[in-house]
C-alpha cells in the first residue's frame, strides 16, 4: 500500500456504538484521489455510517472512536469539501425552492471574484455544466420545477449536481443508482468514471453490484458494522473469499416464473386509452390497452420519469388527472381514491417505493398492519391483530420485530411489513412500485421469493410490478415498456427479455448486457 499521503481520505479504525451496539466496528478505508472505492453489504451493515463518517456526520448520541482524515490534495493541506449524494434525495432538496434557486446558491459564491455584471451569466453557466454533467437534459425547463415535480432519479441527478458544483475532492454516493433504469444507470456510471478521471475520489455505497463491478476499482465487503473481505473489483468477482461475498454475489439473478404464461378470459384490471397529465395540460403518459388477468404478474418497465409511477398512481386512484378508463372486473373504477368504496379499495393495494415514509414512525408496525383488515374489511382488532401477525411471520418478520416502531427495522424488514399491510386487504391487484429499488441481492432475492410464493398460493391476486430492473422483471409473466410516457411495447415476458421489437427496448436490453459483464462502454 502506498503511504498516506497519497490518500485524500482515509478512515482508521473507526468505531461507532449507539447504546452500547457497535454499528461500525474496526473499519478502515483508504480514498485515493481518481479512483472509486464502493462498501457493499445488506441494508444496515454499516455502509452509510462508513460514508457519513467522512462528512464528520454520526448517528446522534453515538460514541466514535477512530480516526477519520481528510486533505485538499493529497499533500497534507487543509480539509477539502466532501459532496454527499443520499439514497433519498427528497429528504435533502427544500420543497419550497425551485431548483435553480438550489443550484444557484452554491454557484454564486463560485462567481464573486468576477465582475457584479458578469456573475449571473457566470453563475447559470456552471448550474448549467453540472446539470449536464449530472445526465440532466432539458436543464432550462427542469430549473423551473420544484423537488416534487421531478422523478426520484431525477431528485437524484440534482443532488449530484449540487455536489459537483461544490468541488468536491470526493464525493460519497449513496445508492445513487436507485431506482434507476439500465441506460440511466449506464448515464451515472459513466458520469462518476468522468469525475474520477478528473482526480475526483469517488466513495460508492451500493447495492447495485452490476453497478459496482462497472465502475468500483476497490471493493469493500461490510457485513454487521466490519469488513469481511476487500480487494479489486474483479478478483472480489471471479475469486470471492468470503462465504457472504459469495452469498451476495450468487443471489443476484432473478428466478423467471415456472410454467406457461398466465392469463386468460375477462382481465382482472383493463386500461383504455389512459391519458394522464400533470399541471392539468402537459400529458405525461399515454397507454390505449393494458390488461392484467388473474394469476398474472405484470412488469412495467421504462427509465426514470417514463410514466411508470404515473400508471401505477393512476390504477390505484392516487393520480385523478386523466382521461381514458380504468376497469375492474370490467366496471368502471372512479379516477379518484376518495371516490372509491371500500370494496373497491380493498381490491386495489399500492405497496410504495419508500416503504419508510409509508410508515407512522410513532406506531407499532404490527398495529398498522393490523388497521388495514379493520378499515377495508371491518374486522375486529383482535382477529385483525391475529391475522396481521400470522402473514408477517409468513413473509419472514417475527413478532418481536413486529411489535417495535418503524424506525427500528431494516428497509427489507419495512418492505415485508409493506407487503402484509397491503395483503390484508385480501386484494384481487397488489401494485408493487420499485420495492426491491435500494436493497441489496440477498434481502431483494427474498422480497421477490415472497411476491412468487404469493402469486402461487393466491390464484386469484394479480400482481403489477413497477421496475427499472430488466432482472427483477424476469419474474413477470408479461412485460410492458414505457418510454417518455408513451406505452412502446408489450408482451410476454421471455419474448420481450430476448427478441425486443422497439428501439428503446433493444437499447434497454443491451445496456444491462453491458452492465452485468462489468463494462462502462
Amino acid at each position: 500500500m502506498s503511504d498516506v499521503t497519497d490518500s485524500v481520505a482515509e478512515i482508521r479504525d473507526l468505531r461507532v456504538e449507539i447504546d452500547g451496539r457497535a454499528i461500525v466496528d474496526g473499519v478502515r478505508l483508504r480514498v485515493l484521489p481518481g479512483k472509486v472505492t464502493a462498501l457493499v453489504g445488506a441494508s444496515g451493515s454499516g455502509k452509510t455510517t462508513t460514508g457519513l463518517a467522512l462528512l464528520g456526520e454520526y448517528p446522534p448520541g453515538a460514541r466514535v472512536t477512530g480516526e477519520v482524515r481528510r486533505t485538499a490534495d493529497g499533500t497534507g493541506g487543509s480539509e477539502g469539501p466532501v459532496g454527499y449524494v443520499p439514497q433519498h434525495p427528497a429528504a435533502v432538496l427544500n420543497p419550497a425552492r425551485r431548483v435553480s434557486a438550489l443550484l444557484d446558491d452554491i454557484a454564486r459564491p463560485q462567481v464573486r471574484h468576477l465582475p457584479r455584471a458578469q456573475r449571473r451569466t457566470a453563475a447559470r453557466a456552471l448550474v448549467l455544466r453540472a446539470l449536464s454533467d449530472a445526465q440532466l437534459p432539458d436543464s432550462e425547463a427542469l430549473l423551473r420545477r420544484y423537488p416534487h415535480q421531478l422523478s426520484g432519479g431525477q431528485q437524484q441527478r440534482v443532488v449530484l449536481a449540487q455536489a459537483l458544483l461544490l468541488g468536491a475532492r470526493v464525493i460519497v454516493a449513496d445508492e445513487p443508482t436507485t431506482g434507476q433504469d439500465a441506460l440511466t444507470k449506464s448515464r451515472v456510471v459513466e458520469q462518476l468514471a468522468a469525475v474520477a478521471a478528473r482526480g475526483i475520489a469517488i466513495v460508492l455505497l451500493s447495492h447495485d453490484l452490476d453497478v459496482v463491478r462497472a465502475l468500483a476499482d476497490e471493493v469493500l465487503v461490510v457485513r454487521a458494522g466490519r469488513v469481511v473481505e476487500s480487494g479489486p473489483v474483479e478478483r472480489l468477482w471471479t475469486a470471492p473469499r468470503h462465504e457472504w461475498t459469495r452469498r451476495l454475489l450468487d443471489e443476484q439473478r432473478a428466478v423467471p416464473p415456472d410454467g406457461a404464461d398466465a392469463g386468460s378470459g375477462r382481465p382482472v384490471l383493463e386500461v383504455r386509452d389512459l391519458t394522464a397529465v400533470h399541471d392539468r395540460r402537459t400529458a405525461v403518459l399515454r397507454a390505449p390497452r393494458l390488461a392484467l388477468h388473474a394469476g398474472e404478474c405484470l412488469a412495467v418497465v421504462g427509465r426514470s420519469g417514463s410514466g411508470k409511477t404515473t400508471l401505477a398512481r393512476c390504477l390505484a386512484g392516487l393520480h385523478r388527472d386523466h382521461d381514458g378508463e380504468i376497469l375492474l372486473d370490467g366496471a368502471p373504477l372512479p379516477r379518484s381514491l376518495r371516490r372509491r368504496g371500500r370494496a373497491q379499495l380493498a381490491a386495489v393495494q399500492y405497496v410504495f417505493q419508500d416503504a419508510r415514509a409509508a410508515f407512522d414512525e410513532h406506531r407499532p408496525v404490527l398495529h398498522q398492519v393490523a388497521r388495514t383488515a379493520v378499515r377495508l374489511r371491518g374486522a375486529e382488532e383482535r382477529a385483525a391483530t391475529d391475522e396481521a401477525s400470522a402473514t408477517l411471520h409468513r413473509l419472514g418478520l417475527p413478532e418481536a420485530l413486529a411489535r417495535r416502531r418503524p424506525g427500528e427495522l431494516s428497509g427489507g424488514e419495512l418492505q415485508r411489513a409493506a407487503l402484509a399491510r397491503a395483503l390484508l386487504a385480501r386484494p384481487r391487484v397488489l401494485i408493487c412500485d420499485e420495492v426491491t429499488s435500494g436493497l441489496d441481492t440477498v434481502t431483494r432475492r427474498g422480497i421477490l421469493d415472497v411476491l412468487a410464493g404469493l402469486l402461487g398460493e393466491a390464484e386469484d391476486l394479480s400482481l403489477v410490478l413497477i421496475t427499472h430492473d430488466l432482472d427483477t422483471a424476469r419474474l413477470a409473466h408479461r412485460i410492458a415498456v414505457l418510454d417518455a410516457g408513451e406505452l412502446v411495447e408489450q408482451g410476454p415476458a421471455q419474448r420481450v427479455l430476448t427478441e425486443p421489437r422497439h428501439p428503446f427496448t433493444v437499447s434497454l436490453m443491451k445496456t444491462t448486457q453491458r452492465l452485468e459483464a462489468g463494462t462502462r462502454a
